[in-house]
């Protein structure tokens, strides 16, 4: 199977954006051919083969990402895997591309894949980087109903079939969307375990505009996604979590303030699933109300 990347970059992080570069050119097997996306901004300099596009202004991430798919033909049908890869991170190992070869291989109903994110220094998994409820365990590896937007391999014959990120949540929740079309049209999500890309740890809050878009995207998601009883059946959780959490005065306005724009601005096309997949969730241990 043909493997093929893409990585977003603001540009600001050459030399983490070269080093993830140099081990994805060490991956064992046929090459993996890259285009990396510059997201409003110039391209570092890369090595050669390495494609490059610059974007006149910063389309978020799943925008950006989009780009890059399209880089490898309509819904990049030029390869059969795409990875995605942030670019400050860094494949642990050589067999990566391998692994993923193999992996989608042996499932022809296996869809996509989300790797495990580990710190360079200490080897650690947050526990927001394992994509089930049941998260003590990040070695253990399983089906799941999401998956991490910067350290994935999707068969392109999803995008194919559902379409790919929704450019209009630029951040958030945009793997969560991809996730849920991809399960109601019948394919499988796997967290991965032995598939790694080694990134800092860091809090997400640390983007400036976390809080809004975090509650925005979320009423979005379930707009888009969600048989009409389970919206604000879901939503009513999630707010109940957010005020449990207990977050700073100004984090809960903005939280506020973006929930509010979710209800108010269009979320693009509403297309609910199945109350099949509804159920496939709940069995894979989500039900889509938390």
């Amino acid at each position: 199977m043909k493997v093929g990347a893409v990585i977003i970059t603001m540009g600001n992080r050459p030399d983490e954006l070269r080093a993830l570069l140099d081990s994805v050119a060490k991956q064992d097997g046929d090459p993996v051919e890259v285009v990396v996306v510059g997201n409003g901004s110039p391209v570092p300099d890369v090595p050669e083969g390495v494609r490059t596009i610059e974007l006149p202004e910063n389309l978020g991430i799943p925008g950006g990402r989009n780009v890059g798919i399209e880089a490898f033909g309509p819904a990049g049908r030029d390869v059969d895997i795409l990875l995605f890869l942030d670019d400050d991170g860094l494949l642990a190992s050589h067999d990566t591309a391998a692994l993923c070869r193999k992996a989608f291989e042996a499932d022809p109903k296996l869809g996509i894949v989300s790797f495990r994110i580990a710190d360079p220094e200490n080897g650690v998994t947050q526990r927001r980087h394992v994509p089930r409820l049941r998260a003590a365990d990040p070695m253990r590896s399983s089906r799941v109903t999401t998956f991490l937007g910067g350290a994935n391999a999707v068969r392109t014959r999803v995008f194919a079939d559902v379409g790919g990120l929704p450019d209009e949540f630029f951040y958030a929740h945009e793997e969560t969307d991809l996730a849920w079309r991809a399960l109601d049209a019948g394919w499988m999500i796997d967290y991965r375990s032995d598939m790694v890309l080694y990134h800092p740890t860091t809090a997400p809050s640390r983007h400036a505009v976390y809080h809004r878009m975090v509650a925005r995207n979320r009423v979005w998601l379930a707009r888009r996604n969600l048989p009409a009883p389970l919206v604000p059946v879901y939503l009513g959780v999630w707010l109940m979590l957010t005020l449990v959490r207990r977050p700073s005065r100004p984090a809960l306005r903005a939280w506020f303030g973006g929930f509010r724009e979710g209800w108010t601005t269009s979320c693009g096309p509403r297309r609910p699933m199945k109350w099949r997949t509804v159920w496939r969730l709940t069995r894979l241990g989500r039900p889509p109300v938390i």
